[in-house]
């Protein structure tokens, strides 16, 4: 990760939680995390100087490198910064961004014609500075292969969630979110602004309907099955789901069904029609389809990739 003046120090602890933390008890090979920076690094608001972070030299050895947020991103990022992302990107390396970072790929020139998010906040100025990349203003992040970007400092965590669950699969991702007591899995195309994020008391919520269904994606479970469930009708689960949630009841219930059918397929699960049953996506065709969709991997695929010895 290169640390930049001015960077934002949550977005540091963030990539220092998930990806510098030793974790033996997952029983796979963990991430070689290190800071890279051009010099001492005065970080946001003078709260703090880091001293003794390896130069930026660090970044040509990197398979992935996550670049700086700019709290003004009308700042350029140091000329060291952008020399050292455009290397990165000519040898391959993963290249990811959270929050206003997107500014920084955008200045390196990388992001020109693909698709990325920044914070909704920043929106219209990242267009107007960067009008050759193609920005999705309003979801979490945006996974476009060898380039991630997030939105903001808290999607930071869906995005690194995401990238532990490419690197090593649903079931690691999973355990990872339970030690960070964090929701394993908000997709990239949920909405940033949640409008009403915090429940009224008494409590209103969502989450004994969520619960009850979790426990039942193996049923033909419809939209109006969990209405019912929530004595609502069918038009304000929807606008509850879009105000709590940022998505519809069908998304969610289908995203959470994946999850199922990849954990089955980690653990073992050989039979794709037994998968599909257990998961509730009905049939191996749809099972193919939804996965595919949701991971870039086929059934077989995504077997050979992450499931167990």
């Amino acid at each position: 990760m290169i640390v930049d003046d001015g960077s934002n120090p949550f977005e540091l602890g963030v990539a220092t939680e998930l990806f510098g933390l030793r974790r033996p008890e997952l029983g796979v090979p963990w991430y070689d995390f290190t800071l890279a920076a051009a010099g001492t690094t005065v970080m946001h608001a003078g709260m703090f100087t880091m001293v003794g972070v390896p130069g930026l030299e660090a970044v040509d050895q990197a398979d992935t490198v996550i670049v700086p947020n700019r709290p003004d991103p009308e700042s350029a990022p140091r000329q060291a910064v952008v020399d050292a992302i455009q290397r990165a990107a000519r040898r391959g390396a993963r290249l990811v961004s959270f929050c206003t970072g997107a500014f920084t790929l955008a200045a390196a020139g990388v992001l020109d014609g693909r698709r990325a998010a920044t914070h909704w906040r920043w929106a219209e100025l990242f267009r107007a500075t960067f009008p050759g990349v193609q920005l999705e203003p309003d979801v979490l992040f945006v996974d476009d292969g060898d380039v991630l970007t997030a939105a903001g400092s808290a999607a930071a965590l869906d995005l690194g969630l995401h990238l532990i669950r490419r690197d090593h699969g649903a079931e690691i991702a999973n355990a990872v979110a339970r030690r960070l007591v964090f929701a394993v899995h908000r997709d990239g195309g949920q909405r940033q602004f949640i409008e009403r994020p915090v429940p009224e008391i008494p409590d209103t919520s969502l989450a004994p309907v969520l619960a009850w269904a979790q426990e039942r994606l193996d049923r033909p479970l419809t939209v109006t099955d969990l209405a019912g469930r929530a004595a609502i009708s069918p038009a304000t689960l929807h606008r509850r789901f879009q105000a709590e949630l940022g998505t519809t009841p069908l998304a969610w219930l289908t995203a959470e069904r994946i999850t199922l059918a990849c954990r089955l397929i980690e653990n073992g699960e050989l039979r794709l029609d037994a998968v599909a049953r257990a998961s509730g996506l009905g049939t191996t065709a749809n099972l193919r389809t939804q996965l595919r969709r949701q991971t870039g991997l086929s059934p077989s695929a995504y077997r050979a990739r992450f499931a167990r010895a």
